[in-house]
Parts: structure tokens; sequence; C-alpha cells
């Protein structure tokens, strides 16, 4: 496929540092975050007002660390030099190609704050609530109306109300630390307290951040360790040890969903999940379903409100549809990766299993990957142009248990669930 003699893998390296460094300055959640004056606006007219959120508003709080024209024409001739050097029709080439371009359509994205086209520009790069998985299926919006009513079921039952949050930040700073540093030994991982997040934790390079108001549960820390640790983290360090491919180190919009769709799929393998926190996930789908069909900040608001979640997490949540936007504008659509990533992750960990193709597993892990360029970095490992990853989180490092469950995954889908609700229905 690719000639990885000495010259093409240092062309590789030079190209990938290239991509490094020009992503660098652009930081999509800070540069669309709503400060906390707008939270305390929005509490202090009783939630009924609409929060003061324009084009302005980001450009004069969150102004952009880089000059967009100029970034477009670095990543543009960033791009041509990686045909120019690795060839129009290699398929490493044609990857990092696609990392420009979306780098470039982010870059667009962060200009548009504020206006319609953020939206539509989100939409490009993490789709909509109305894409489908395969032609004939359900949507994600269907996803997202289904799984609601059936964790709505769920959260009816005492017995799966979480504890009450009351670990501080700082505890859970010193827990998170402790852990980590157990699962990344040598890596230099640091937990930190931060007072400008909107979100209650966000990984970053070699760290984690954690806002210094928030509170949470044992079982919240868990989420945490797998969820930031394990895959985020992981995959940075992993992507970051490529000794030729270190773009794998960051991840564009396309690796979010398969970023996301680990992350939320390690939860649930490791028992880490609860029904409360995927009501939460699910919550952001129908949210994003609601604005793209037109409803505005307050109105998600009070939808959430109407399912009975409080007023701060129906803040949070509507925040990070609106974020980017106006009150009133089209989404960001992001938060749609989570489930999406994990129902692509899940089938394509089903079907390799299926194959017996477990060797494939680790690559999920070797950096900031898209689920549909598996085949290519397969091929890049066994040429040695791309490295195993030194972390593997360890219910992947050793697949027997997950295999032994997994094989009757596939017999068990296809069942017919109306007939098992009559068999077994007077069971109940």
């Amino acid at each position: 496929m690719v000639d990885s003699n000495p010259e093409y893998l240092e062309a590789v390296r030079e190209l990938s540092n290239r991509i490094v460094e020009a992503q660098r300055p652009i930081r999509i959640l800070d540069s669309i975050k709503w400060g906390p004056e707008i939270r305390e606006g929005f509490f202090r007219g009783a939630c009924r007002n609409q929060p003061a959120v324009d084009g302005d508003y980001y450009r004069r709080n969150n102004p952009l660390e880089f000059d967009p024209a100029a970034k477009r024409t670095e990543l543009h001739a960033i791009e041509r030099d990686i045909s120019r050097k690795l060839g129009q029709l290699n398929p490493l080439a044609a990857i990092m190609r696609r990392y420009c371009r979306e780098y470039a359509t982010v870059v667009r994205m962060l200009e548009a704050r504020g206006t319609d086209d953020f939206g539509v520009l989100s939409e490009e790069l993490y789709g909509s609530a109305s894409d489908v998985f395969h032609a004939g299926d359900p949507s994600l919006a269907d996803l997202g109306m289904a799984m609601e009513n059936t964790l709505v079921n769920l959260l009816s039952n005492e017995s799966m109300r979480e504890d009450e949050k009351t670990i501080a930040a700082e505890s859970a700073v010193e827990m998170l630390n402790e852990r980590l540093l157990r699962v990344f030994p040598d890596a230099g991982i640091r937990v930190l307290l931060n007072d400008q997040m909107t979100a209650d934790a966000a990984a970053g390079s070699d760290y984690l951040k954690i806002r210094s108001d928030a509170w949470f549960n044992a079982l919240d820390i868990d989420v945490l360790e797998v969820h930031e640790g394990w895959v985020h983290l992981g995959t940075t360090l992993n992507g970051t040890a490529q000794p030729w491919c270190t773009f794998l180190s960051k991840g564009p919009p396309s690796s979010t969903t398969t970023q996301e769709g680990l992350a939320v799929l390690t939860e649930i393998l490791t028992l880490r999940s609860s029904p409360t926190r995927l009501y939460r996930l699910i919550s952001r789908v129908r949210s994003v379903t609601l604005a793209e069909e037109g409803a505005s900040f307050l109105e998600v608001f009070d939808y959430l409100r109407h399912m009975d979640i409080n007023e701060e997490d129906s803040y949070s949540i509507a925040v990070r549809i609106f974020r980017g936007s106006t009150p009133q504008g089209r989404p960001f659509t992001k938060d749609l990766a989570y489930m999406r990533g994990f129902v692509q992750t899940y089938n394509y960990l089903r079907l390799a299993m299926s194959q017996g193709r477990l060797d494939t597993l680790p690559l999920l892990f070797c950096g900031k990957i898209t689920l549909e360029d598996i085949k290519t970095y397969q091929m890049l490992t066994e040429e040695k142009v791309l490295v195993a990853p030194p972390f593997v989180p360890p219910h992947f490092a050793d697949l027997k248990g997950l295999a032994s469950w997994m094989s009757f995954s596939r017999f068990i889908a296809s069942l017919n669930f109306d007939q098992l609700e009559a068999d077994y229905g007077a069971l109940l």
C-alpha cells in the first residue's frame, strides 16, 4: 500500500507535526462557551428570558487566537504538500488531507459563531439528529425517543436512583489523581481544578480539568476515570507515542464520534454507567432534535424541566446545544456523537467478535482515529508505519470475558422482541 522507507516515514512525521501545530490554537469549546454571567442573568430572570447571546458576544468574550484567513491558507498548504510528498492516491495521505479539510471547516464554523451558518457547518462536521445508521434504519432522533421512554420507565424505580453528590471538586481531584497515576504511572497526567468551565470535567493532552464548584458521587468518579481517563487521555497518549503519525494525538470532528462512542461503550462494559447517566446523554440527543426542529433555548430548557431534570442540569444541557449559536439559532450538534458513536463502535465490536478478528480491536485506541479508517490503520500497522498502542484499557487488553459475553449478542439481537413480550409478559 505504501512505501515505508526512511524518507517516506520522515515525510509522514514532518507533515503530521505540521497538522498538529496548525490545529493547536483552534480551541472549539473555548471559542463557543457561554460565561457565568449568562447563567447568572438567566436564573436572575426566573429562567423565563432568552439569554443575551449573539455574534458580538462571542467576538467580545471569546476572541479567536488566530487569524481565520491565514489559518485556512496554512491548512490548505499542508493539504497540498501531503499530496505532493506522499502521493495523491496514498490512503494515509487521504486521511491526513481530510484532517486538514476538517480543521479548515472548523475555522469557518468558528468564524460563523452567532449566525445560522454556524449550525449548518456544525451539521456538516458532526451530523444531524435526522441521520440514519443505514438506509431504512431509524434515525438518531428515533433512537433518542425510544431510549428516552425506556429510561423514564427504569428511573421510576427507586433502585435506579443515584447517590447524592457529596464529593467536592477538591476531593474528586485527589481521588482521580491517585487512580490515573496507577493507570498511567509514567505519563505525567495531572488532574486540576478549573473555574472557567461549563462542563463538570474535560480532558486535555496530559491533564483532566475538574470544574471547581462541581459536586460528584462515587459513580461519577468511576465514570470520569474510564471515560475521560482510560479513553480520552489514553488515546491522546497513544497518539503522542506514534513515531510517524503524530497527527493521531489530536482529533478532528470526525474522530469525535469514535472517541465518544468508545468512551460510552467503556462505561457500559465496565459497569460504570447508570440509567441516570444514559438519560443525560439521551436528553442531549432529544435537545438537539428539538433545536433542529426550531425550538429555542428557552423551549429546550422547559422541555428538560418537564422531563423532571432539575434546573441546573436543564440549563447545562441547553447551553451545550446552543453554545456557538444563539438562543433561537441552529444547534451545535456535537453531542450527537455519544449515542451515534456508541452504536457504531458496539456494532463494530460485535462484528469483529463474530468473525474472530480480535486483532483489530486494540487499533481503536492507537490514537484519535475515525472508525471508517481502521482498515487503513490495520495495514499501516502491518507495515510498521503505525505502532501498537502502549495503553489499552483492561477490558480490551484481555478479551476473554468480553468475547464470551458478545458471543451471544448476534443471536439474542435476532430474537423478535414483540414475541418475547408476549411470551414473558405474564411473568412480570
